[in-house]
């Protein structure tokens, strides 16, 4: 298990290249709709937002499987928001 701050600074990088994506299809994509582009940035920042108190505040007890369902459910989100934004380019 890694230690907080390395995990909270993957979910900064992770999200950060996600929303960075999302910024340079709303610039170099004619055919993108704006409204979709926006409501995928606010999940971008509302998962950032979520993982990072998530891991701020580990629940007692089974800390193994607490970081292993944080972990499942981020990459799951992760995925929809990059197939999300693979389709919106």
């Amino acid at each position: 298990m890694a230690n907080r701050r390395t995990l909270k600074k993957n979910i900064h990088y992770i999200c950060s290249e996600l929303f960075a994506e999302c910024v340079a299809a709303s610039h170099y994509k004619v055919n993108t709709d704006p409204k979709e582009l926006d409501d995928v940035m606010r999940r971008i920042l509302e998962m950032h937002d979520d993982f990072i108190r998530r891991i701020s505040h580990t629940e007692p007890g089974s800390t193994e499987l607490f970081y292993k369902k944080l972990k499942a459910d981020f990459n799951a989100q992760t995925d929809q928001i990059a197939s999300t934004i693979s389709r919106l380019c």
